[in-house]
């Protein structure tokens, strides 16, 4: 039988719980920064806040958290395309439990997530999308040891994110992200190397909901 359904049950489903593990374990093998349950959450959390801060029904917010929430579990796939893993995994667990049109706007949510050609159809795909974007600290870093964070700049990077801050205001039409980068460790520079793209994508996905993306880094805005 068809009905909504809740987040709730999307983290009780094994499936679910068990594609995100094996994503994580995937990408450790290859250094990534955490992909898992704990960036998985943080986005979810952090959707559902933005969605209900700019003033999406109730149906949108919880389709947000849920679309935010599993849009990395493609990754025990491969790296490569896991958007598109993610969002059929999600149609084949739940297609008779969904009305379709809940199904569609989280299928594409998860789809369009990662993909910077891909346009943003819908506010559900705009909120996830800046939440994931949005997810830069210390603790995603999987490695301990420092010699091997310093080898990759995603690693360097998120290592040197000390602090982290999101806020939206619906009065200002403006979602912040702030962040205290740790210059000791890598340059501001390093930062836009690898972040460019995603912070190009958050503008639009912001654009598209009506709202203006900053991005304030030690105290300057750069966006």
């Amino acid at each position: 039988m068809k009905k909504n359904i809740t987040l709730d049950e999307i983290k009780l489903d094994p499936q679910i719980d068990e594609y995100i593990k094996k994503s994580t374990e995937f990408l450790k093998i290859y250094h990534y920064t955490d992909h898992g349950i704990e960036h998985s959450n943080l986005v979810s959390e952090r959707a559902r806040y933005l969605a209900k801060k700019i003033g999406l029904s109730k149906k949108e917010q919880e389709l947000t958290s849920i679309a935010a929430y599993v849009h990395d579990m493609g990754n025990f796939l491969d790296r490569k395309n896991h958007e598109y893993w993610g969002a059929l995994i999600f149609h084949s667990i739940f297609q008779a439990r969904m009305p379709a049109n809940d199904l569609a706007t989280v299928m594409q949510a998860i789809a369009t997530h990662d993909n910077y050609r891909a346009q943003i159809v819908n506010a559900v795909a705009a909120v996830g999308m800046i939440a994931d974007k949005s997810d830069v600290r210390r603790s995603r870093v999987m490695e301990t040891d420092k010699a091997e964070i310093a080898r990759d700049i995603h690693n360097r990077v998120n290592f040197a994110a000390t602090d982290n801050k999101f806020e939206a205001s619906k009065e200002n039409k403006k979602i912040t992200l702030t962040l205290k980068i740790d210059t000791s460790f890598v340059p501001v520079m390093e930062y836009f190397e690898i972040f460019t793209n995603r912070m190009v994508q958050c503008r639009k996905a912001a654009q598209f909901l009506g709202y203006k993306f900053e991005l304030v880094i030690n105290d300057f805005k750069l966006l």
